[in-house]
């Protein structure tokens, strides 16, 4: 799957990926080594692609079980990558979290949830903002806005601005937003880009760009030829 996201984008391309699951929600980060190198080992086809690897803590994972996981698995951590972490919990909310992430130049996930809401704290050289639902928005309605966030988006718009005129060691910002946010993630994203005052992104710009690409799949030894695929039809997937 990594070898498919790699071969199917541009070398500008990036992303954002996140832990899995079993480290960071079933064992919290304990007697995970195996995982840890596995995750790694998927990874380096999209090393150069990769802006941040998200770990992401469930909502009852509390600062003191959370500080305790990062700071034991801290020397195994690839330093070539840059890191980001989501808290779902308010016990994370003070400066003892803010400041462990400054030491460590971890980045503090800013979340906009229905149940938290994480203070917009700058901890490192870029931000990270995710607009997560609750998932009460039926998967059949998904394609057109259906919840009204404007106000919320506008908020985080103008924290962002502030940032940008007044934290001169940030250089750059992500921002994601998934379907169950307000029900189409791709327009989310473009309204908020131009809260920002940044130009709409037109889903389908790349349609003329084919490419044929090969790849070995180092675990059966067998060479598989992507035939030309254009990027808008990967996407639209």
């Amino acid at each position: 799957m990594v070898d498919l996201w790699n071969a199917r984008t541009p070398p500008n391309f990036k992303f954002s990926a996140k832990f899995p699951r079993v480290i960071t929600h079933e064992k919290k980060f304990q007697n995970c080594q195996r995982e840890l190198e596995l995750f790694y080992e998927a990874m380096l086809p999209l090393k150069d692609k990769i802006l941040t690897l998200l770990i992401q803590f469930p909502p009852s994972f509390k600062i003191t079980d959370g500080l305790e996981a990062l700071g034991k698995y801290d020397f195994y951590f690839d330093d070539t990558y840059r890191y980001a972490v989501e808290v779902r919990h308010s016990s994370w909310f003070n400066d003892l979290a803010y400041n462990f992430f400054k030491k460590n130049n971890i980045c503090l996930v800013w979340n906009q949830l229905d149940i938290v809401r994480t203070p917009p704290v700058v901890t490192t050289d870029f931000t990270y903002i995710r607009f997560i639902g609750d998932r009460s928005i039926s998967e059949k309605d998904f394609g057109t806005i259906q919840r009204d966030r404007a106000n919320e988006m506008v908020n985080w718009a103008n924290r962002l601005k502030e940032v940008e005129q007044h934290e001169r060691d940030v250089e750059s910002a992500m921002v994601a937003a998934n379907n169950h946010y307000a029900s189409f993630g791709p327009e989310t994203t473009n309204m908020f880009r131009e809260m920002l005052g940044l130009k709409r992104v037109e889903w389908g710009d790349d349609k003329d760009i084919s490419r044929k690409v090969e790849f070995e799949e180092v675990k059966n030894h067998k060479v598989a030829s992507l035939k030309q695929t254009s990027l808008s039809d990967y996407f639209s997937k």
